[in-house]
């Protein structure tokens, strides 16, 4: 069978799950805290028929003969560039600018990472908590769930530039909360595994979330309250890798059908 079949069909495969991804990115353009997915593409082994060579005499070949057999999908990473920062006046939506993302406890108990901040108000153990609007709650520095009385009142939420948390009394003074917003940051986020709804889990190649708040070398993330971070995915720049993606595959459709053909005649040649 010739080489150019299975070549052309792994160039196929490949691009289609290119525009897989594509089409994931621009489906979440309007996904508060989404970050693209950026697909790596490597070459398949090659064949060596000729291999290059010079003996002690200085005679041989300096260019060797060498066939590739296709491409494979290398990486499908998260791009987590800044979004576009959009007000909301919302005293409940948190933005971050920087690298930093926001601890979340799940169901299970289990520590979650985000760049999504739209929180909202629930109420747990007849006291009001501070949570994702999948339920899930937030956490401050010290890895507990933010808790406020059942006379808090959410306009009165004020936060600064780290995340600390304050309150404006009736008499207009402002108390201390005692909560800092959980920010940590990793050494590879790209490695982090991506569990949908915009949440992040950590893995062995992330390596463990990094605490700002315990950390004086990281670079802090700056937190705005009453806005919230875009996707960060470029519409155009989608469209044109999906064009790119569209005739990349149509031109290994054509090798297909190139291969077929030179088959048909090699067939033919005994009539």
């Amino acid at each position: 069978m010739m080489r150019s079949l299975w070549t052309a069909a792994s160039g196929m495969k490949s691009q289609q799950l290119y525009v897989d991804s594509i089409a994931n990115n621009i489906a979440n353009v309007n996904t508060a805290g989404f970050k693209k997915d950026v697909m790596e593409f490597r070459s398949l082994f090659y064949e060596t028929l000729s291999p290059a060579f010079i003996d002690e005499n200085g005679i041989g070949k300096p260019v060797g003969v060498q066939i590739g057999h296709g491409v494979r999908v290398g990486a499908n990473y998260k791009d987590f560039s800044q979004g576009s920062l959009d007000v909301t006046n919302n005293p409940l939506d948190f933005s971050l600018e920087g690298n930093g993302f926001f601890m979340v406890e799940d169901v299970n108990g289990d520590t979650m990472f985000t760049k999504q901040g739209g929180f909202k108000i629930s109420i747990v153990d007849d006291q009001l908590r501070l949570v994702t609007s999948d339920g899930y709650s937030i956490l401050s520095t010290e890895g507990d769930p933010i808790d406020f009385d059942s006379g808090f009142l959410a306009t009165k939420l004020t936060i600064d530039s780290l995340g600390n948390m304050s309150y404006i009394n009736p008499d207009q003074t402002i108390s201390d909360l005692g909560y800092q917003l959980g920010i940590v940051q990793f050494k590879n986020p790209a490695g982090l595994s991506s569990m949908g709804g915009a949440f992040y889990k950590e893995t062995s190649a992330s390596g463990g979330p990094i605490y700002e708040a315990e950390n004086d070398e990281l670079q802090k993330t700056l937190t705005a309250q009453g806005s919230i971070e875009a996707s960060n995915v470029q519409v155009v720049e989608e469209m044109v890798k999906m064009i790119v993606a569209q005739r990349a595959y149509e031109m290994n459709s054509k090798s297909i059908q190139t291969s077929d053909d030179m088959l048909a005649l090699v067939n033919q040649l005994k009539r």
